[in-house]
């Protein structure tokens, strides 16, 4: 039997609890790297991740030896205690409940990449960009 081969691309996104503005410039580096870690021992490879203080994107290709269920439950769980254990806040950190998880196309991997790295700036000109994140998180 021949090798099996997949190429399957997800944007993930997640919102702190109450869309606070948890995840500053100062302790997002520290996040994101955490959050990384967590997705790759998932078999899954992070193209891009960037977000707001009071949301992250995430794109990854999907490894198909695990559930999307399972890489988002272990990546807020982990990075959510990494907070708390490293008193990077001055409050008790969560995550929201829930997540989007929506497909992408390979030929599309570079304008999501683009979109997810220029968080900061397409926030700062688009309140839309705000309206449609808010109707997809909750």
């Amino acid at each position: 039997m021949g090798k099996k081969r997949f190429s399957l691309y997800l944007h993930l996104v997640w919102a702190t609890w109450n869309r606070e503005m948890w995840i500053t410039q100062d302790i997002e580096r520290r996040v994101y790297r955490n959050i990384v870690n967590q997705i790759h021992k998932h078999g899954c490879m992070v193209l891009a991740i960037n977000g707001m203080p009071d949301h992250i994107h995430l794109l990854i290709k999907y490894s198909t030896t695990t559930t999307i269920a399972k890489i988002v439950k272990q990546a807020k769980g982990v990075s959510s205690n990494f907070i708390n254990s490293e008193n990077l806040l001055d409050d008790h950190f969560k995550w929201q409940i829930g997540y989007g998880a929506f497909s992408v196309s390979r030929w599309d991997t570079d304008k999501i990449i683009s979109y997810i790295r220029n968080q900061k700036r397409h926030h700062q000109d688009l309140d839309l960009i705000n309206e449609i994140e808010e109707i997809n998180i909750q």
